[in-house]
This record gives structure tokens, sequence and C-alpha cells, in this order.
């Protein structure tokens, strides 16, 4: 898995809070560009991204309790919701999907995450 991108601001990627990761919103970043494609594969990238800074944090998509997703275009929310049901499988975290007037770099979708790291 490749190391998550740096940040397109000033903020932190992710921020350990006690036995909780947060995890600033992943828009679909890929060496540096946005993806460019569909609600689907935008997505997928968000989630790859998500993956990545879950994992170099020491956790997983297994770990999340929490996501919020954002879109530009609530026309989108049943491909973005096929893929996020694909990649979180029987994982089933709470989620708020909202529709948003405009995301950084032009991206259709930006999804944020709140993970549990405790026992």
């Amino acid at each position: 898995m490749s190391a998550p991108a740096a940040p397109v601001g000033p903020y932190s990627p992710a921020v350990r809070v006690g036995d909780w990761l947060v995890c600033s919103g992943q828009i679909p970043l890929l060496d540096g560009q946005l993806v460019d494609g569909d609600a689907a594969s935008q997505t997928r990238q968000c989630l790859t991204n998500l993956e990545a800074l879950l994992s170099a944090n020491g956790a997983s998509m297994s770990h999340v309790a929490k996501t919020t997703v954002f879109m530009v275009d609530m026309a989108d929310f049943a491909a973005m919701n096929a893929v996020y049901a694909e990649v979180f499988g029987g994982h089933r975290p709470a989620r708020s999907a909202v529709a948003v007037a405009g995301l950084p770099l032009g991206a259709r979708i930006e999804i944020e995450a709140w993970a549990y790291l405790g026992s």
C-alpha cells in the first residue's frame, strides 16, 4: 500500500486523540493528481487513500467507526454506495452522506473517518 498523499492545505491528515484516530477528508488523489473519472472511481480512490492513511497510523478499515461522505452531486449516491459497500464488506461503520457546493481540486467525492483503536 502506498503512503498517504501530503495534505493539500494547513491541516493534519490524521490526529490520534486517546483511543481515537480522526482522519481528515480524503479526496481522490493518486500521485498528487486528481483521479479523473466517475463517482465510482473517485470513491474507490478516496477509500484507497483512507486505507493507506489508516495503515500508516497502525489502523485498518475494520477500526473505522464513523465516516462522512461529501458529494458535489447526490445523483452520485448509488455509485458511491456500491463501491463503499464493496470496500467495507461486512463492516458497517456509522455514516453520514451530504451534498456540498464544491470540494478541493474539483473532486466529486471526499470521505473522512473516525477510527477506534481501543479495546
